[in-house]
């Protein structure tokens, strides 16, 4: 998903499996959550099995199924007129996939987003909120060595070229990229949103690992151990359902993933006046916004979500549960070794 601009979502419009991926611990929610803070732009929203016996096409389950998602959808952060597509399909038919619904199939699905079918919708997308001009930023998913060291990852801003002067941080690493290739084809330089390869010199595998961030020279991406940041908590697990200072679990942003530790609650929002309680809490519950400080276990390459989106967005996971989405308000400095 973090390579991703447009995620499809796909749920079961069919009675009782739509409410179980749906409820507090369906696997819905999750990968509406998780979509959105490893940067997914759009998301289309594919109502699936409009076809089954206890569906039939009706029109009632599908508004019912759209309703219930929307407010959902709208927490985890979509502006969903402008970024979330609802789709009716019956993938088992075919209809709505790759050919527009026949109105003697269904009459009120030709008037769902311009009768347009999934495949028609995904190639008729517009990507927006690309900057060429801003700084290189390229989160490291995977390295390998094939005669000399090779990095995988997806251009989140800036753009690269072959002969460019790169840090990766966190660890300061200086190198130069020596070949680019997009789907094994070797280019002359990549810009933002594509997905890369690419071959460095002057740097060796071990100086580098999944999470670390490939930047410009004169423009490095940020380094800290420990920040400030706003986090809508969700629902908290049964048995943890305090969320305290000291309290641990896993941090995931872009392609990091570190252990963490809350190491202070510094405001809590008042869910009646939507501005900051004069005192900081005690504790925080589920389905609050507070803001506090994160340290992680090892230093990390994010950047304010003010700054720069893609960089800026976390998770917090518990026991393979997201408990929290998150943005980054402010990084802390480093201390001086």
């Amino acid at each position: 998903a973090s390579q991703a601009d447009v995620g499809i979502l796909v749920i079961s419009a069919r009675k009782g499996e739509f409410e179980a991926g749906f409820d507090r611990l369906g696997q819905t929610r999750e990968h509406a959550m998780l979509a959105k803070t490893l940067g997914v732009q759009k998301l289309i929203v594919v109502v699936n099995k409009m076809d089954e016996q206890t569906v039939k096409w009706d029109k009632n389950r599908y508004d019912h199924c759209v309703k219930k998602i929307t407010p959902f959808l709208k927490q985890c952060g979509f502006r969903v007129k402008r970024d979330v597509i609802f789709i009716p399909i019956s993938a088992i038919t075919g209809d709505n996939v790759k050919e527009p619904v026949k109105e003697s199939t269904c009459k009120w699905a030709v008037k769902i987003n311009e009768n347009k079918s999934l495949l028609q919708t995904l190639n008729g997308l517009q990507m927006s909120g690309r900057d060429e001009t801003a700084p290189l930023r390229i989160p490291v998913l995977d390295r390998f060595q094939d005669r000399g060291l090779m990095v995988m990852g997806k251009v989140d801003s800036g753009n690269v070229r072959i002969g460019q002067k790169v840090q990766i941080n966190p660890g300061n690493v200086q190198c130069t990229v020596d070949s680019i290739f997009i789907e094994e084809e070797e280019v002359q330089c990549a810009r933002v949103g594509e997905n890369i390869t690419l071959k460095l010199k002057g740097a060796s595998e071990d100086e580098i690992v999944k999470g670390f961030v490939v930047s410009d020279r004169k423009r490095p991406g940020s380094v800290c151990k420990s920040f400030v940041g706003k986090l809508q908590i969700l629902q908290l697990l049964e048995h943890r359902s305090l969320f305290t200072a000291g309290y641990k679990c896993i941090f995931h942003a872009h392609t990091i993933i570190e252990e963490c530790t809350i190491k202070k609650l510094l405001r809590e929002m008042d869910m009646k006046t939507g501005k900051p309680k004069s005192t900081p809490p005690r504790f925080a519950k589920s389905n609050s916004v507070i803001w506090c400080r994160i340290e992680v276990e090892q230093e990390i390459s994010i950047e304010r979500f003010e700054d720069m989106m893609q960089l800026g967005r976390f998770t917090l996971r518990d026991e393979g549960k997201t408990i929290a989405i998150g943005k980054v308000v402010k990084l802390d400095a480093l201390k001086k070794k």
